[in-house]
Protein backbone atom coordinates (compact mmCIF):
# COMPACT_ATOMS: atom_id res chain seq x y z
CA UNK A 1 0.00 0.00 0.00
CA UNK A 2 1.18 3.74 -0.73
CA UNK A 3 1.79 5.33 2.80
CA UNK A 4 3.05 9.65 2.24
CA UNK A 5 7.08 9.67 1.85
CA UNK A 6 7.97 6.63 1.54
CA UNK A 7 7.24 3.48 -1.57
CA UNK A 8 5.82 1.05 -0.35
CA UNK A 9 5.95 -2.55 -2.44
CA UNK A 10 2.33 -4.08 -4.38
CA UNK A 11 0.53 -6.54 -2.74
CA UNK A 12 0.91 -9.49 -4.52
CA UNK A 13 -2.27 -11.47 -5.67
CA UNK A 14 -2.97 -14.63 -6.34
CA UNK A 15 -6.92 -14.76 -7.44
CA UNK A 16 -8.46 -18.31 -7.33
CA UNK A 17 -12.05 -18.54 -8.66
CA UNK A 18 -12.18 -15.29 -11.40
CA UNK A 19 -14.94 -16.77 -13.46
CA UNK A 20 -18.01 -15.81 -10.80
CA UNK A 21 -19.63 -12.77 -10.11
CA UNK A 22 -17.52 -12.18 -6.97
CA UNK A 23 -14.30 -13.16 -8.87
CA UNK A 24 -15.59 -10.99 -11.94
CA UNK A 25 -16.35 -7.86 -9.38
CA UNK A 26 -12.74 -9.07 -7.92
CA UNK A 27 -10.79 -8.18 -11.15
CA UNK A 28 -12.28 -4.53 -11.46
CA UNK A 29 -11.39 -4.14 -7.85
CA UNK A 30 -7.66 -5.44 -8.28
CA UNK A 31 -7.62 -3.61 -11.59
CA UNK A 32 -9.17 -0.13 -9.95
CA UNK A 33 -6.45 -0.29 -7.12
CA UNK A 34 -3.55 0.18 -10.15
CA UNK A 35 0.25 -0.37 -9.04
CA UNK A 36 -1.15 -0.86 -4.84
CA UNK A 37 -1.64 -4.53 -5.72
CA UNK A 38 -0.25 -6.61 -8.46
CA UNK A 39 -1.90 -9.50 -9.87
CA UNK A 40 0.26 -12.64 -9.78
CA UNK A 41 -1.70 -15.68 -10.02
CA UNK A 42 -5.21 -16.35 -11.19
CA UNK A 43 -7.32 -19.67 -11.84
CA UNK A 44 -10.39 -20.37 -12.92
CA UNK A 45 -12.87 -23.39 -13.41
CA UNK A 46 -13.14 -23.97 -17.18
CA UNK A 47 -13.88 -20.16 -18.47
CA UNK A 48 -10.81 -20.32 -21.14
CA UNK A 49 -11.82 -17.50 -23.11
CA UNK A 50 -12.81 -15.06 -20.18
CA UNK A 51 -9.24 -16.11 -18.38
CA UNK A 52 -7.46 -15.31 -21.54
CA UNK A 53 -9.10 -11.86 -21.49
CA UNK A 54 -8.43 -11.55 -17.40
CA UNK A 55 -4.93 -12.50 -18.19
CA UNK A 56 -4.44 -9.56 -20.98
CA UNK A 57 -5.60 -7.26 -18.48
CA UNK A 58 -3.96 -8.40 -15.41
CA UNK A 59 -0.65 -9.97 -17.15
CA UNK A 60 -0.36 -12.23 -14.25
CA UNK A 61 3.01 -14.96 -14.17
CA UNK A 62 0.54 -17.95 -14.01
CA UNK A 63 -3.01 -18.75 -15.05
CA UNK A 64 -4.87 -22.29 -14.24
CA UNK A 65 -8.00 -23.58 -15.67
CA UNK A 66 -8.39 -26.94 -13.26
CA UNK A 67 -11.62 -27.61 -14.47
CA UNK A 68 -10.92 -28.53 -18.37
CA UNK A 69 -7.04 -29.65 -18.90
CA UNK A 70 -7.46 -29.70 -22.46
CA UNK A 71 -8.97 -25.73 -23.04
CA UNK A 72 -5.86 -25.43 -20.24
CA UNK A 73 -3.38 -26.67 -23.02
CA UNK A 74 -4.62 -24.47 -25.63
CA UNK A 75 -5.07 -21.13 -23.91
CA UNK A 76 -4.01 -18.02 -26.06
CA UNK A 77 -2.16 -16.27 -23.27
CA UNK A 78 0.18 -12.97 -23.50
CA UNK A 79 3.96 -13.43 -23.41
CA UNK A 80 5.43 -13.96 -19.95
CA UNK A 81 2.34 -15.43 -18.71
CA UNK A 82 2.13 -19.51 -18.04
CA UNK A 83 -0.17 -22.10 -17.26
CA UNK A 84 -0.18 -24.38 -14.00
CA UNK A 85 -1.50 -27.41 -14.71
CA UNK A 86 -2.70 -30.97 -12.42
CA UNK A 87 -5.14 -31.11 -9.52
CA UNK A 88 -2.98 -29.32 -7.09
CA UNK A 89 -2.94 -26.21 -9.28
CA UNK A 90 -5.07 -24.07 -6.85
CA UNK A 91 -2.66 -24.81 -4.20
CA UNK A 92 0.06 -24.29 -6.34
CA UNK A 93 -1.11 -20.84 -7.19
CA UNK A 94 -2.05 -19.98 -3.40
CA UNK A 95 1.28 -21.17 -1.92
CA UNK A 96 3.67 -19.74 -3.98
CA UNK A 97 6.54 -17.37 -2.61
CA UNK A 98 5.61 -14.37 -4.53
CA UNK A 99 2.27 -14.18 -3.34
CA UNK A 100 1.07 -12.40 -0.13
CA UNK A 101 -2.58 -12.43 -0.51
CA UNK A 102 -4.85 -14.54 -1.74
CA UNK A 103 -8.50 -13.98 -2.74
CA UNK A 104 -10.90 -16.68 -2.69
CA UNK A 105 -14.30 -16.62 -5.06
CA UNK A 106 -14.34 -20.03 -5.88
CA UNK A 107 -17.96 -22.15 -4.37
CA UNK A 108 -17.96 -25.47 -3.22
CA UNK A 109 -15.15 -27.49 -0.80
CA UNK A 110 -12.95 -27.06 -3.62
CA UNK A 111 -11.56 -24.01 -1.83
CA UNK A 112 -11.01 -25.83 1.53
CA UNK A 113 -7.28 -27.32 0.31
CA UNK A 114 -6.23 -23.91 -1.37
CA UNK A 115 -7.09 -21.97 1.97
CA UNK A 116 -5.49 -23.85 4.14
CA UNK A 117 -2.17 -24.75 2.49
CA UNK A 118 -2.59 -21.34 1.86
CA UNK A 119 -2.16 -20.11 5.85
CA UNK A 120 0.07 -22.96 6.37
CA UNK A 121 2.46 -21.06 4.45
CA UNK A 122 1.96 -17.73 6.26
CA UNK A 123 -0.42 -16.10 3.54
CA UNK A 124 -3.61 -13.96 3.89
CA UNK A 125 -6.89 -15.19 2.36
CA UNK A 126 -9.63 -12.74 1.50
CA UNK A 127 -12.56 -15.59 0.80
CA UNK A 128 -16.14 -14.98 -0.25
CA UNK A 129 -16.43 -19.16 0.31
CA UNK A 130 -19.08 -19.66 2.81
CA UNK A 131 -18.49 -23.50 2.48
CA UNK A 132 -14.58 -23.48 3.94
CA UNK A 133 -15.88 -21.97 6.95
CA UNK A 134 -18.88 -23.97 7.50
CA UNK A 135 -17.63 -27.31 6.85
CA UNK A 136 -14.21 -26.85 7.89
CA UNK A 137 -13.86 -23.97 10.27
CA UNK A 138 -12.36 -26.24 12.85
CA UNK A 139 -9.76 -26.45 10.66
CA UNK A 140 -9.16 -22.98 9.39
CA UNK A 141 -9.44 -21.11 12.28
CA UNK A 142 -7.02 -22.15 14.37
CA UNK A 143 -4.36 -21.38 11.66
CA UNK A 144 -5.73 -17.73 11.52
CA UNK A 145 -5.02 -17.96 15.03
CA UNK A 146 -1.80 -19.16 15.15
CA UNK A 147 -0.61 -16.58 12.61
CA UNK A 148 -2.34 -14.16 14.62
CA UNK A 149 -0.53 -15.29 17.94
CA UNK A 150 2.94 -15.49 16.25
CA UNK A 151 2.23 -11.54 15.21
CA UNK A 152 0.79 -10.47 18.39
CA UNK A 153 3.62 -12.00 20.53
CA UNK A 154 6.24 -9.85 18.76
CA UNK A 155 3.77 -6.68 17.66
CA UNK A 156 0.44 -6.71 19.82
CA UNK A 157 -0.20 -3.29 17.91
CA UNK A 158 0.24 -4.94 14.18
CA UNK A 159 -3.00 -4.94 12.21
CA UNK A 160 -1.98 -8.74 11.76
CA UNK A 161 -2.23 -9.62 15.32
CA UNK A 162 -5.92 -10.15 14.95
CA UNK A 163 -6.88 -14.03 13.21
CA UNK A 164 -9.88 -11.86 10.84
CA UNK A 165 -6.25 -9.89 9.07
CA UNK A 166 -5.29 -13.40 8.07
CA UNK A 167 -8.84 -14.90 7.56
CA UNK A 168 -10.35 -11.80 5.97
CA UNK A 169 -14.23 -12.05 5.43
CA UNK A 170 -15.50 -11.01 1.45
CA UNK A 171 -19.05 -11.25 2.43
CA UNK A 172 -20.70 -8.21 2.73
CA UNK A 173 -22.62 -9.16 6.13
CA UNK A 174 -19.38 -10.27 7.77
CA UNK A 175 -16.97 -7.45 6.10
CA UNK A 176 -19.55 -5.36 8.07
CA UNK A 177 -19.22 -7.06 10.95
CA UNK A 178 -16.02 -7.30 10.81
CA UNK A 179 -15.48 -3.56 10.36
CA UNK A 180 -18.35 -2.99 13.19
CA UNK A 181 -15.81 -4.95 15.27
CA UNK A 182 -12.74 -2.33 14.56
CA UNK A 183 -11.00 -1.20 17.92
CA UNK A 184 -13.27 -3.66 20.03
CA UNK A 185 -12.67 -5.91 22.48
CA UNK A 186 -14.42 -9.34 22.18
CA UNK A 187 -15.57 -8.89 26.18
CA UNK A 188 -17.57 -5.79 24.87
CA UNK A 189 -19.30 -7.93 22.71
CA UNK A 190 -23.45 -8.69 23.58
CA UNK A 191 -24.65 -10.35 19.90
CA UNK A 192 -24.05 -10.34 16.69
CA UNK A 193 -26.73 -9.36 13.93
CA UNK A 194 -26.92 -10.08 10.49
CA UNK A 195 -29.15 -8.76 8.36
CA UNK A 196 -30.84 -10.31 5.20
CA UNK A 197 -33.00 -8.63 2.42
CA UNK A 198 -35.50 -11.57 2.17
CA UNK A 199 -34.69 -12.11 -1.05
CA UNK A 200 -38.13 -12.26 -3.94
CA UNK A 201 -40.05 -14.18 -1.74
CA UNK A 202 -40.20 -12.55 1.57
CA UNK A 203 -44.00 -11.85 1.48
CA UNK A 204 -45.07 -14.61 -0.86
CA UNK A 205 -47.70 -17.34 0.23
CA UNK A 206 -47.21 -20.95 0.71
CA UNK A 207 -49.04 -21.90 -2.37
CA UNK A 208 -46.55 -19.14 -4.80
CA UNK A 209 -43.65 -20.78 -3.03
CA UNK A 210 -44.82 -24.15 -3.81
CA UNK A 211 -45.26 -22.82 -7.55
CA UNK A 212 -41.94 -20.36 -7.62
CA UNK A 213 -39.91 -20.56 -10.63
CA UNK A 214 -36.33 -19.84 -11.13
CA UNK A 215 -36.98 -17.27 -13.10
CA UNK A 216 -38.73 -15.61 -10.51
CA UNK A 217 -36.29 -16.43 -7.94
CA UNK A 218 -33.35 -15.36 -10.13
CA UNK A 219 -34.86 -11.67 -9.44
CA UNK A 220 -33.19 -10.50 -6.35
CA UNK A 221 -34.53 -7.20 -5.48
CA UNK A 222 -31.39 -5.30 -4.11
CA UNK A 223 -28.47 -7.27 -5.11
CA UNK A 224 -26.94 -8.86 -8.60
CA UNK A 225 -24.72 -11.89 -7.77
CA UNK A 226 -24.42 -15.50 -8.84
CA UNK A 227 -27.29 -18.33 -9.16
CA UNK A 228 -26.45 -20.08 -6.38
CA UNK A 229 -26.11 -17.59 -4.12
CA UNK A 230 -29.37 -15.76 -5.37
CA UNK A 231 -31.40 -18.76 -4.88
CA UNK A 232 -29.91 -19.31 -1.63
CA UNK A 233 -31.10 -15.75 -0.46
CA UNK A 234 -34.28 -16.78 -2.00
CA UNK A 235 -34.67 -19.46 0.68
CA UNK A 236 -32.53 -17.98 3.38
CA UNK A 237 -30.56 -20.75 3.49
CA UNK A 238 -27.18 -18.18 2.55
CA UNK A 239 -28.24 -16.42 6.20
CA UNK A 240 -28.20 -20.02 7.87
CA UNK A 241 -24.40 -20.15 6.28
CA UNK A 242 -23.56 -17.07 7.39
CA UNK A 243 -24.82 -17.79 10.87
CA UNK A 244 -22.30 -20.67 11.37
CA UNK A 245 -19.29 -18.74 9.17
CA UNK A 246 -20.24 -16.02 12.14
CA UNK A 247 -19.91 -18.54 14.71
CA UNK A 248 -16.52 -19.72 13.83
CA UNK A 249 -15.08 -16.37 12.56
CA UNK A 250 -15.91 -14.20 15.95
CA UNK A 251 -16.07 -17.11 18.65
CA UNK A 252 -19.08 -16.58 19.33
CA UNK A 253 -22.25 -18.95 20.40
CA UNK A 254 -24.88 -19.66 18.03
CA UNK A 255 -27.79 -18.55 21.03
CA UNK A 256 -25.78 -14.43 20.44
CA UNK A 257 -26.16 -14.55 16.51
CA UNK A 258 -29.36 -13.09 15.56
CA UNK A 259 -30.60 -12.40 11.50
CA UNK A 260 -33.22 -9.79 11.03
CA UNK A 261 -34.87 -8.85 7.98
CA UNK A 262 -33.86 -5.75 6.19
CA UNK A 263 -34.69 -5.07 2.63
CA UNK A 264 -33.22 -1.99 1.75
CA UNK A 265 -29.57 -3.88 2.04
CA UNK A 266 -28.22 -0.71 3.07
CA UNK A 267 -27.72 -1.85 6.92
CA UNK A 268 -25.45 -4.79 5.94
CA UNK A 269 -24.90 -6.35 9.64
CA UNK A 270 -24.69 -5.30 13.02
CA UNK A 271 -22.86 -5.24 16.97
CA UNK A 272 -24.55 -5.30 19.72
CA UNK A 273 -22.69 -4.25 22.58
CA UNK A 274 -22.78 -5.10 26.03
CA UNK A 275 -23.47 -0.94 27.07
CA UNK A 276 -26.20 -1.05 24.86
CA UNK A 277 -24.46 0.57 22.03
CA UNK A 278 -25.03 -0.54 18.75
CA UNK A 279 -22.69 -0.56 16.19
CA UNK A 280 -23.00 -0.82 12.04
CA UNK A 281 -21.98 -0.51 8.45
CA UNK A 282 -23.63 0.89 5.81
CA UNK A 283 -23.21 0.58 2.48
CA UNK A 284 -24.89 0.21 -1.14
CA UNK A 285 -25.45 -3.32 -2.26
CA UNK A 286 -22.33 -3.36 -3.79
CA UNK A 287 -20.06 -5.96 -3.76
CA UNK A 288 -16.97 -4.38 -4.44
CA UNK A 289 -16.85 -2.94 -1.57
CA UNK A 290 -16.49 -5.49 0.65
CA UNK A 291 -14.08 -7.15 -1.39
CA UNK A 292 -12.09 -3.88 -1.80
CA UNK A 293 -11.68 -3.70 2.15
CA UNK A 294 -10.25 -6.82 2.56
CA UNK A 295 -7.43 -6.53 -0.22
CA UNK A 296 -6.54 -3.25 1.34
CA UNK A 297 -7.17 -4.02 5.14
CA UNK A 298 -6.56 -1.62 7.39
CA UNK A 299 -6.07 1.15 4.78
CA UNK A 300 -9.35 2.85 2.96
CA UNK A 301 -8.98 3.52 -0.89
CA UNK A 302 -11.52 5.22 -3.33
CA UNK A 303 -14.00 3.27 -4.43
CA UNK A 304 -16.12 2.39 -7.88
CA UNK A 305 -19.17 2.06 -5.85
CA UNK A 306 -21.92 4.41 -5.29
CA UNK A 307 -21.82 5.84 -1.19
CA UNK A 308 -25.44 5.32 0.27
CA UNK A 309 -27.49 8.50 0.19
CA UNK A 310 -29.54 8.51 3.35
CA UNK A 311 -31.83 10.66 2.07
CA UNK A 312 -32.71 9.00 -0.80
CA UNK A 313 -33.22 5.89 0.98
CA UNK A 314 -35.55 7.84 3.36
CA UNK A 315 -36.68 4.74 5.66
CA UNK A 316 -34.81 1.52 6.51
CA UNK A 317 -36.64 -1.20 7.71
CA UNK A 318 -36.28 -4.53 9.96
CA UNK A 319 -38.69 -7.34 10.90
CA UNK A 320 -38.01 -11.28 12.13
CA UNK A 321 -37.49 -13.92 9.23
CA UNK A 322 -40.57 -16.19 8.88
CA UNK A 323 -39.65 -19.48 10.42
CA UNK A 324 -42.12 -21.44 8.80
CA UNK A 325 -41.78 -19.53 4.98
CA UNK A 326 -37.92 -19.90 6.07
CA UNK A 327 -37.14 -23.51 7.76
CA UNK A 328 -33.24 -23.44 5.78
CA UNK A 329 -32.59 -21.05 8.50
CA UNK A 330 -33.15 -23.11 11.22
CA UNK A 331 -32.37 -25.90 9.42
CA UNK A 332 -29.03 -24.45 9.08
CA UNK A 333 -28.59 -23.17 12.91
CA UNK A 334 -29.26 -26.66 13.89
CA UNK A 335 -26.75 -28.54 11.70
CA UNK A 336 -23.99 -25.47 13.25
CA UNK A 337 -25.01 -26.70 16.87
CA UNK A 338 -24.91 -30.35 15.86
CA UNK A 339 -21.17 -29.84 14.45
CA UNK A 340 -19.13 -29.62 11.45
CA UNK A 341 -20.36 -32.95 10.00
CA UNK A 342 -24.03 -31.92 9.75
CA UNK A 343 -22.55 -28.56 8.28
CA UNK A 344 -20.30 -30.25 5.24
CA UNK A 345 -23.55 -32.28 4.77
CA UNK A 346 -25.86 -29.12 4.67
CA UNK A 347 -23.93 -27.19 2.16
CA UNK A 348 -23.38 -30.07 0.04
CA UNK A 349 -26.92 -30.89 0.20
CA UNK A 350 -27.58 -27.19 -0.51
CA UNK A 351 -25.40 -26.81 -3.65
CA UNK A 352 -27.38 -29.78 -5.22
CA UNK A 353 -30.81 -28.79 -4.43
CA UNK A 354 -30.19 -25.94 -5.88
CA UNK A 355 -29.00 -26.90 -9.05
CA UNK A 356 -31.95 -29.52 -9.43
CA UNK A 357 -34.34 -26.37 -8.72
CA UNK A 358 -32.71 -24.43 -11.08
CA UNK A 359 -33.10 -27.31 -13.70
CA UNK A 360 -36.76 -27.80 -12.91
CA UNK A 361 -36.34 -31.53 -10.84
CA UNK A 362 -37.28 -30.32 -7.56
CA UNK A 363 -40.03 -27.51 -6.56
CA UNK A 364 -38.45 -24.58 -4.10
CA UNK A 365 -39.61 -26.18 -0.70
CA UNK A 366 -37.93 -28.68 -2.28
CA UNK A 367 -34.97 -27.04 -1.17
CA UNK A 368 -35.46 -27.25 2.19
CA UNK A 369 -36.62 -30.23 2.80
CA UNK A 370 -33.64 -32.03 1.29
CA UNK A 371 -31.28 -29.69 3.82
CA UNK A 372 -33.23 -31.50 6.24
CA UNK A 373 -33.34 -34.67 4.81
CA UNK A 374 -29.22 -34.10 4.83
CA UNK A 375 -28.56 -33.24 8.19
CA UNK A 376 -30.43 -36.36 9.83
CA UNK A 377 -29.03 -38.66 7.26
CA UNK A 378 -25.35 -37.53 7.48
CA UNK A 379 -24.74 -35.13 10.61
CA UNK A 380 -24.95 -37.64 13.49
CA UNK A 381 -22.15 -38.88 14.31
CA UNK A 382 -19.25 -38.90 17.48
CA UNK A 383 -16.31 -37.06 15.36
CA UNK A 384 -18.12 -33.63 14.57
CA UNK A 385 -14.19 -32.09 13.76
CA UNK A 386 -13.44 -34.66 11.07
CA UNK A 387 -10.30 -34.26 8.78
CA UNK A 388 -10.16 -32.93 5.36
CA UNK A 389 -10.37 -36.23 3.43
CA UNK A 390 -13.34 -37.28 5.49
CA UNK A 391 -15.05 -34.08 5.14
CA UNK A 392 -14.22 -34.32 1.24
CA UNK A 393 -15.53 -37.87 1.29
CA UNK A 394 -18.48 -37.14 3.08
CA UNK A 395 -19.51 -33.82 0.85
CA UNK A 396 -19.10 -36.36 -2.17
CA UNK A 397 -21.46 -39.30 -0.52
CA UNK A 398 -24.23 -36.43 0.35
CA UNK A 399 -23.72 -35.37 -3.05
CA UNK A 400 -24.27 -39.06 -4.75
CA UNK A 401 -27.31 -39.16 -2.88
CA UNK A 402 -29.29 -36.39 -3.59
CA UNK A 403 -28.11 -35.66 -7.13
CA UNK A 404 -31.21 -37.21 -8.77
CA UNK A 405 -34.35 -36.80 -10.47
CA UNK A 406 -36.37 -38.16 -8.35
CA UNK A 407 -38.38 -36.14 -5.36
CA UNK A 408 -37.56 -35.20 -1.93
CA UNK A 409 -40.49 -35.73 0.53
Amino acid sequence: MSVPGREVAPIRVALLGSGGSIGRQAVDVLIGLGPAVRVVAVATGRQADLLEAQARRLRPEVVALPGDPAAAARLDLPAGTRVEAGPDALVTLATRPDVDLVVVATGGTVSLLPILAALEAGKVVATANKETLVAGGHLVMPLARRLAGSVAARTPTDPLASPLAWLRPIDSEHSAIWQSLAGESPAGVARLILTASGGPFLDATPDELAAATPERALRHPTWSMGAKITIDSATLANKGLEVVEAHWLYDVGYDAIDVVIHPQSVVHSAVLFVDGSLKAQLGTPDMRLPIQYAVTYPSRYPSPAAPPDLLATARLDFRAPDPVRFPALRIARDAGRIGSRATTALIAADEVAVGRFLDGSLDFPGIARTLEAAVQRFGDGADQAPDVDELIALDADVRATYATGSPVR
